[in-house]
């Protein structure tokens, strides 16, 4: 059976374009093939198109527009995963204009579906009082204790995303001063973020009891299960909202009931943010492209909004008079009236 044009074009897509010149990230892709998935299912489903018949031809923009709408009628997607979704066809559509110029009137057309605005979520973020009792609650008598206090504490220190955790090698961190640790990001980009002299205690006694100093581990995974397999998302995960559990049974008030792996990267901005750190080094420490992302944690500050208004803030006592009030200002009146010309 011979392919379509659409099965050859996603196929390249997927195999050639994401990975080599686009560099993306695996998870990206990951969520790009989801996307496709669900486009074919709908597709099938729903247009009675099988991929063995599914050209390009039959992708237009009104198709793309009730794909989206199954999305959220059908399977009760938010606007944000909508617009995940759209993002990964618009990606296809960007490739497909210089692979598939025949069409390219039909490709922009698609690329010019708008997003749907969408309620971004609060930052939520552990205080220092919180990330200190949190990290007291792994048993140190214990391996998994020990290897689980490295890993949030790292986590933490370096406000490392999670698959940038999972990634780790013993290569990736020097121990010695300036102690540092290479965290590879979206896009394969590698940056240095140095740790605290605390963290490297901690981590320093995990890889020595791993025997993760030594010279022919220098590639194996810096944190992994029993069977030596580095840990996964959901395994992390797991092991968060365990000791998350524990601590918000001691001080309720000092630990979020919804936390995330996210959540300690978004502490960390904070905690710099609330020491003086500039909004760039906060933007060069978390991997951001853009100090306006990195600007979210400014916005969201209560502490260093009200300690703004506080510092401007004059007290204002009107003098009640009879013989003079701003009616009777000529000044103020004749620069009101100057506002009209």
């Amino acid at each position: 059976m011979e392919a379509t044009n659409f099965a050859k074009y996603l196929s390249d897509f997927f195999a050639k374009y994401l990975p080599g010149e686009r560099n993306v990230s695996h998870n990206t892709i990951l969520a790009y093939k989801d996307t496709f998935v669900q486009f074919i299912t709908f597709m099938k489903e729903q247009k009675g198109i099988g991929v063995q018949k599914l050209t390009l031809e039959k992708i237009t923009k009104e198709t793309v527009i009730d794909f989206l709408e199954w999305l959220q009628q059908s399977r009760h997607c938010s606007n944000a995963t909508r617009n995940n979704r759209l993002a990964a066809i618009r990606s296809f559509l960007n490739y497909l204009q210089y692979e598939n110029p025949e069409r390219l009137f039909e490709w922009q057309k698609i690329i010019s579906i708008k997003v749907k605005q969408h309620q971004k979520k609060s930052i939520n973020y552990l205080t220092t009082d919180g990330i200190k009792l949190l990290l007291e609650q792994p048993d140190i008598d214990t391996c998994n204790g020990r290897r689980n206090l490295a890993l949030l504490a790292l986590m933490y220190d370096s406000g490392a995303r999670v698959q940038e955790m999972i990634d780790l090698t013993p290569s990736s961190i020097r121990l010695d001063s300036p102690n540092l640790v290479k965290l590879v990001g979206k896009g394969r980009k590698a940056r240095m973020v140095p740790l605290n002299e605390e963290q490297i205690v901690f981590l320093k006694k995990y890889m020595q009891e791993m025997h993760l100093l030594e010279s022919h581990a220098n590639l194996y995974p810096l944190f992994s299960n029993t069977r030596k397999v580095k840990l996964t998302r959901a395994g992390i995960t797991y092991i968060l909202k365990t000791y998350a559990d524990q601590a918000r049974k001691i001080n309720p008030g000092i630990i979020p009931e919804t936390i995330s792996c996210h959540s300690l990267r978004h502490s960390k901005a904070m905690h710099l943010l609330q020491a003086g750190v500039n909004l760039v080094y906060i933007r060069d420490i978390l991997g951001h492209v853009s100090v306006q992302t990195t600007d979210i944690y400014a916005r969201a500050d209560s502490k260093q909004k009200r300690d703004a208004f506080e510092k401007v803030y004059v007290e204002m006592k009107p003098e009640k008079s009879k013989d003079k009030s701003w009616e009777k200002d000529d000044t103020l009146l004749e620069w009101l009236k100057n506002l009209k010309k």
